[in-house]
């Protein structure tokens, strides 16, 4: 690859260590970013950190944290400024939320989702928009999700948490458009993952008959009939967050291979 739209820019990535944050930080360091990983799993977190560093020596740090919780959150962006005398781009990949059955969710499985999910991209943009407006410019790209906008099956409280990320985004983007800073969503639809392969292939029998099921309602909302791929999701956050999409603001961009078309 030999763009390098990113050279000398800052970007963190939240849920660094997750297949899709992953992804989009091999990314954004490929085209040239100091890329600051952002995780609660410590494990995870270190390989990630390690894997990446091979590729771009040098300009990869890690912060271990819980993002959902504000202290924790301000710690993350202070790190990748201070440690790095800038913050260009935030990537608010943190996430995971339960996926099940409305009736299914508990108070934990229900806060579990809001806090992974919104919770982690308010308190991260609230401790990036101040260093980005001093500087006059910034880029924040909210991963949210197709399903906030084809209702799909299972995914009501998971649709809660996203449909915030994707209206926080429009909000900030009108109130700091001044200030030389873009915030937009990337919403990717059903992505397979090397990690969500590999669950699969130890799975019992009535899971993977579960899963079948829930993959052919997926399928048949999207007219290319597969799933996205990482490096697809990738692609369009490098775009977003570069500065050819400096007049792209406020915006849903989806990554779902034409299940919603407006």
């Amino acid at each position: 690859m030999n763009l390098q739209r990113f050279a000398d820019r800052v970007a963190v990535v939240t849920g660094g260590a997750s297949p899709i944050g992953f992804g989009i930080a091999e990314r954004l360091a490929a085209e040239g970013a100091h890329v600051v990983l952002g995780d609660f799993d410590s494990d995870r977190l270190a390989a990630a950190g390690e894997k990446l560093e091979a590729t771009a020596p040098g300009r990869v740090d890690t912060v271990l944290g819980d993002l959902s919780r504000q202290s924790d959150a301000a710690a993350l962006i202070d790190a990748a400024a201070g440690r790095r005398g800038r913050l260009d781009v935030l990537i608010n990949c943190a996430g995971g939320g339960v996926i099940r059955a409305t009736p299914e969710h508990t108070e934990q499985t229900l806060r579990a989702t809001i806090d992974r999910n919104l919770w982690t991209t308010v308190y991260c943009s609230l401790a990036a928009l101040p260093v980005m407006a001093e500087a006059g410019y910034g880029r924040i790209v909210n991963i949210g999700a197709e399903s906030v906008r084809n209702g799909l099956y299972r995914h009501a409280i998971y649709n809660a948490a996203k449909g915030g990320v994707h209206a926080l985004a429009t909000g900030l983007a009108r109130e700091y458009a001044g200030h030389g800073i873009t915030v937009n969503v990337v919403a990717p639809a059903w992505i397979t993952t090397a990690e969500a392969e590999a669950r699969l292939a130890v799975a019992s029998e009535a899971e993977r008959a579960d899963w079948d099921s829930f993959t052919t309602q997926m399928r048949s909302t999207i007219p290319m009939s597969r799933p996205g791929t990482v490096p697809e999701v990738a692609a369009t956050v490098a775009f977003v967050a570069s500065d050819e999409a400096s007049y792209i603001t406020g915006q849903t961009i989806s990554v779902n291979g034409g299940s919603s078309m407006l």
